[in-house]
This record gives C-alpha cells, structure tokens and sequence, in this order.
C-alpha cells in the first residue's frame, strides 16, 4: 500500500532513479519547481484532463455566488464542474457569521428570510439556482446527526427565536435539526441526494481560534448517536423512495452497531465512505470490515474523493481500489463469493455505485445560469 500511496507524485514529479525518492529529487531541484508548477501543465484544467477526472463537485453556501461556474460553462471547456448545496452559513445560527449571511441570503433570493414561509421559500429558490449550475447534492455539516419533526407553529415559533436573537444553544441544535427534516421534504420535491457529516467538534483549540479563527486544523471526532437522532426524519420519510441520504461518520464504533443496519433497513439510508481521519488504507479497510456483513456493498456508495489537495487525487482513489480488490480478494479466497462476483463488484465500487448514488448522468452540468 506505500507504494500505491507513491503512485501520485510519481505520475507528477521526477523521482531519484536510485533510491524512488521523490522528496529527494524535490528538495534536489527545489529552485525550479515553481517554475515547473508554473508551466502550462500543471495548470488546474491540464490536471483534470491528466487525471481522467469525469465529474467534480465543489461546495457552495446558500448565500454564496456561483458565478464561477457560470463562467466555467461560458467558457466551453468540456470538464464537467458542478456545485453542491452546503446551507450551513444561513442554518447555524451559532457561527459568528450567520448574520451577513442572512443578509446575503436574502439579498440573493429577494425573499424575507426572516419569516418562516419566506425562509424556506428562499431555500427553494437557490436550490434550483443550483440545480441549474449542475447540483445533483446537499451537503450538511452539523455537529450532531439530530434531526426533528416539529409542527408548523413550533417551527414558526422557535424561527422567530432565531432570528429575533433571543435563542439558547439547545434552540440553536433543534433549528438544525428541525433544518435537516426539511432539507429531507426539499430533497424528495426537487431529486438533490443529502450527504450529511456529523460529529466533528470544530474549533477545538481556544488559543487557536482566539488568535487564528477557525478552520485551522482544530477539529477532533466525537462520539455521534445515529439511532435516535435520526428517528424523526426516519419517522417522516424512511421508507421514501425518492428520498437518498448519504450518512458519513467520524465515529467507527457507529459503523456496525449504528449505521449499517440503518442502512440496511431504511431503503433511503446509503453509507458514505471512510472520511476525513478515516480516509486511509487501514480505516478503508476497517470500514468494509466493519459495515458489508450487515449492509453489503450495494447499501454503500463506492469512493467518492473528499479532499481539498487537488495533486492528491489520483493515489487516493487508487488507494481505495487497492483496499477494496484486496477486501474481494480475501472474500474470494475464503469461498464467499466468486472471482466473477468480485469482478463485478470491484466495477461497482470503483464507478458504478457512486454514479447512481449521486446521480451523476442527471447531473445538468452543461447548464447556463443566470449571473449573479
């Protein structure tokens, strides 16, 4: 597997012929390596055609422009960019930013996103910019996987706390949760797929936030409840077929008690890949392990790149095919399965699974939206 985790840098940079050390040829000719990243063929479109990338999403907040991909479409290049819808920005109310946000948000949709009805209205309203620019997805990053079915009148009433600013933390967890039930009713209305990534404890460092701010490398995984969280969504729309949830998890001990049968179980419920501290070739491997008794692969999505190091893409995803031809592999040699199945499924999990899990071939990703 250290060789796969070499393969990247080696298709991207010279490596010494002796040793195989790119770092040494790096540090060697370190005085001309911006001239290189300079030339033509390391440019961002030049490495997406270099890395055979067929479909790229990036993450975009409720209240924020997607000229960029506008100007991407205009410009005729035939790499397929899309957007994805992360509402966080106009949902936590606990984020220092959540008031320019609203502004923003309100400004973008012309809506009166102070009022209930208005609110969500305008949540419709930029979903379908997005699906225009390509979105085939949601994004929600909460703390926590709660999610709530409140009545109409206990979601006018604990809005008019948020935005009034009389809320108090547990208010601020129920909007998120209550928030998450929605996206769900928005998601079988319009066809999004939700992915949501609970249970990171952002920010973790005061010092470092107090004199840095936040994003800076703080983050820890926490322990994260899916069972009971979940129920009020799972109570609504369960058993939906036009309903797809993709859950993640920074939590393994969840993977075989919690979301594995949940996904096994619930026909909208399907099982994201290892993520973020997971996204390795042993918690790749812990992850088959752990969820393909219950769930089997087909609950699951196949690998899709969670990664913000562009240069890294390649390794990555040859590393995920590495662990899951071995985890075949070793199925096959137990007798499991067949080598034709593994075949099969090593198809599945590399491209098959994940272009119907986001639902990629519907993906309008040619669109040509308004600017904004």
């Amino acid at each position: 597997m250290a060789r796969a985790l070499r393969l990247d840098p080696d298709r991207l940079f010279p490596a010494d012929p002796t040793t195989r050390s790119i770092a040494r040829t790096l540090y060697a000719g370190v005085a001309d390596l911006p001239i290189a990243l300079a030339t033509d063929a390391f440019r961002p479109r030049a490495l997406f055609d270099r890395f055979r990338i067929d479909f790229l999403a990036t993450t975009e907040g409720a209240q924020d422009s997607l000229d960029a991909h506008h100007a991407i479409h205009a410009s005729g290049w035939g790499g397929r960019v899309v957007t994805t819808y992360r509402p966080d920005g106009v949902i936590d109310v606990e984020h220092e930013a959540f008031v320019p946000a609203m502004a923003r948000f309100a400004e973008l949709t012309g809506e009166d996103v102070y009022g209930w009805q208005g609110y969500l209205a305008a949540h419709r309203k930029r979903r379908t910019h997005f699906r225009a620019a390509g979105a085939t997805a949601t994004d929600h990053g909460h703390p926590t996987a709660a999610t709530a079915n409140l009545t109409p009148q206990e979601c006018e009433a604990l809005f008019a706390r948020i935005v009034g600013g009389d809320w108090t933390p547990a208010d601020a967890e129920l909007f998120r949760a209550q928030m998450l039930t929605e996206m769900a009713a928005m998601s079988i209305e319009d066809g999004m797929v939700m992915q949501i990534h609970p249970g990171s404890f952002r920010n973790h460092n005061a010092g470092l936030f107090a004199s840095h701010g936040r994003d800076k490398g703080a983050d820890i995984p926490t322990r994260t409840d899916y069972v009971r969280a979940l129920k009020p969504l799972l109570d609504r729309f369960g058993t939906s077929t036009d309903l797809s949830i993709i859950l993640f998890t920074l939590d393994e001990s969840a993977y075989a008690r919690e979301l594995a049968p949940l996904a096994g179980h619930y026909p909208c419920l399907k099982l994201g890949p290892s993520w973020w501290f997971h996204d390795s070739p042993e918690g790749m491997r812990r992850f088959r392990e752990m969820t393909t008794e219950t769930a089997g692969f087909y609950n699951t999505v196949g690998f899709n790149d969670d990664t913000r190091a562009f240069l890294s893409i390649p390794a990555r995803h040859d590393v995920a095919r590495r662990v899951d031809c071995a985890f075949l592999a070793r199925l096959v040699a137990e007798h499991r399965i067949a080598d034709w199945e593994a075949a099969d499924l090593a198809q599945e999990l590399t491209a098959g699974l994940v272009r119907r899990a986001y639902r990629i071939d519907q993906s309008t990703a040619a669109a040509r939206g308004p600017k904004e």
